[in-house]
């Protein structure tokens, strides 16, 4: 009789380990889905890569921005929106009137070479101007807190007693993602030596930011 409890014991740990494990890689999984895509954020994070301007503080404000909305997300804070319908096509026309503004500054750097050549070679934009530019493009993006905090804490909630393991695959997504995308575009550099490929890559951007803020104009009517 001794024997079996002491083989039960480790068996409840292990299943509750399993459980924590199980739900962690779900988090992973679907908090890649929402991030691994063409966005504003994305765009910039790889934008700034390439320039090597600035990564660490850019990557670490992504990724902590990400955190903060992950925990609230799961913590429930995605039922604000639920109960605010008013506030979701606010969000919605205000996203959208930035995305339209940073698209057009995508669009006169792609349609003047000798701007590029400049960006290329390292005349830089400061610290506080950057960390401002890629708080604004996550904190003022609607599709942030519709999916990361609506969706993936809404997931997460069916998780029970697992959801914060749930929620830590998610953040360690996250930081995965932007570690990588950030640091690691400095290796498609001898790429985007040559001004045609940054005027690609800055068109590519206004079109992803036009694209989004349309969207967001669509549902924003929708929701109204």
């Amino acid at each position: 009789m001794s024997w079996t409890a002491s083989r039960t014991v480790p068996s409840v740990g292990r299943v509750f380990t399993t459980a924590a494990l199980l739900a962690a890689a779900s988090g992973l999984a679907l908090g890649l889905g929402l991030i691994v895509a063409i966005g504003a954020q994305n765009a910039f994070v790889l934008r700034q890569g390439l320039r090597l301007e600035h990564v660490a503080a850019v990557v670490a404000v992504c990724a902590l921005s990400d955190l903060a909305l992950i925990v609230a997300g799961v913590a429930g804070a995605g039922t604000v929106l639920t109960r605010l319908p008013w506030l979701v096509p606010v969000v919605c026309f205000a996203g959208a009137a930035f995305l339209l503004g940073y698209g057009a500054l995508a669009a006169r750097r792609a349609a003047r070479p000798g701007a590029l050549l400049g960006e290329a070679t390292g005349a830089g934009v400061g610290l506080a101007a950057t960390v401002g530019t890629c708080l604004a493009l996550t904190w003022l993006n609607p599709h942030v807190y519709l999916d990361t905090v609506v969706l993936l804490g809404s997931t997460a909630s069916t998780y029970d007693e697992q959801r914060w393991a749930f929620a830590t695959g998610a953040g360690i997504g996250s930081v995965v993602w932007f570690t990588a995308l950030g640091f690691g575009a400095r290796l498609l550099r001898p790429v985007f030596a040559r001004p045609a490929a940054w005027r690609v890559l800055d068109a590519g951007i206004a079109v992803v930011m036009t694209a989004l803020a349309v969207s967001l104009v669509l549902r924003g009517v929708a929701e109204a």
